[in-house]
């Protein structure tokens, strides 16, 4: 049996952009809702969400038998976690808040066996097919992607020497973040935030260093696909739902209070 395809990461390393969706929602069900929506990568969210590696699994089984990639925020650039996730079948990982060069191998060691990293070794689990998956150890680490966060001005400032590290593919920037770094606590469309984003993204790109963001408003997340980003995530399932149930609640009321 062969290892499965890691679209995302094939996609990306071929320079072809994606959009993808965030996933806060620490549920298999909810997500099996927005699974086969067509976006071609869906993020799973265990930074700020109370999801464990057991709730992960079952989000990843329903997300795969739809078509669009998995990757996984874990909740720190922790190689103890980063291990239990790749075997339960995380194919690519963003690590949240990467602070320096070093941090940013850290996290590649993590995704990778020895010689080439610290990835523990095991055999039957889901990453493997149970152990059918034939040469799993050898081929493993081409398969999975590695993408860092900036969210500071200091990590953005080094953006360039985190995303060269081998094995690094691609710089994230996390707007809301950086915003508060800069002061702006909560206030992360603003123009000096996206600035200072946008800058950087376009030089790493012109380094051939992909680069990817988030931005709830479509509008938005379309310009920066036509600036260039490399991979977009345009919506939050929590914010789809929070919004469309608003909308809907104050149309009713409006008709119950016309009457």
């Amino acid at each position: 049996m062969k290892m499965p395809r890691n679209t995302f990461v094939e996609n990306l390393r071929a320079g072809r952009q994606q959009c993808g969706l965030w996933i806060s929602l620490a549920h298999n069900l909810s997500t099996e809702v927005v699974a086969s929506s067509g976006f071609d990568w869906l993020l799973v969210d265990m930074e700020h969400t109370p999801a464990d590696v057991a709730t992960v699994l079952g989000q990843l089984q329903a997300i795969a038998p739809h078509g669009s990639a998995a990757m996984v925020r874990p909740p720190w650039n922790d190689a103890v976690m980063v291990k239990r996730l790749l075997d339960a079948g995380a194919q690519n990982l963003l690590f949240p808040m990467v602070q320096s060069v070093e941090e940013a191998r850290a996290a590649v060691a993590a995704t990778r066996y020895p010689p080439q990293g610290i990835r523990g070794v095991a055999g039957s689990m889901r990453a493997t097919q149970f152990g059918r998956v034939t040469n799993y150890h050898a081929q493993a680490g081409d398969g999975i992607g590695v993408i860092i966060q900036a969210e500071t001005q200091h990590a953005v400032s080094i953006a360039h020497e985190m995303g060269a590290v081998d094995g690094v593919d691609g710089v994230f920037f996390g707007p809301a973040d950086i915003g508060a770094d800069m002061g702006l606590l909560g206030a992360a469309d603003t123009t000096p935030v996206w600035d200072l984003v946008r800058e950087t993204a376009a030089n790493l790109r012109a380094s051939g260093i992909r680069t990817g963001t988030l931005s709830t408003n479509a509008d938005m997340a379309a310009d920066l696909l036509a600036e260039g980003f490399d991979f977009v995530a345009c919506g939050m399932d929590t914010d789809i739902l929070a919004k469309g149930a608003d909308a809907l609640a104050l149309r009713m009321r409006k008709i119950i209070e016309k009457d």
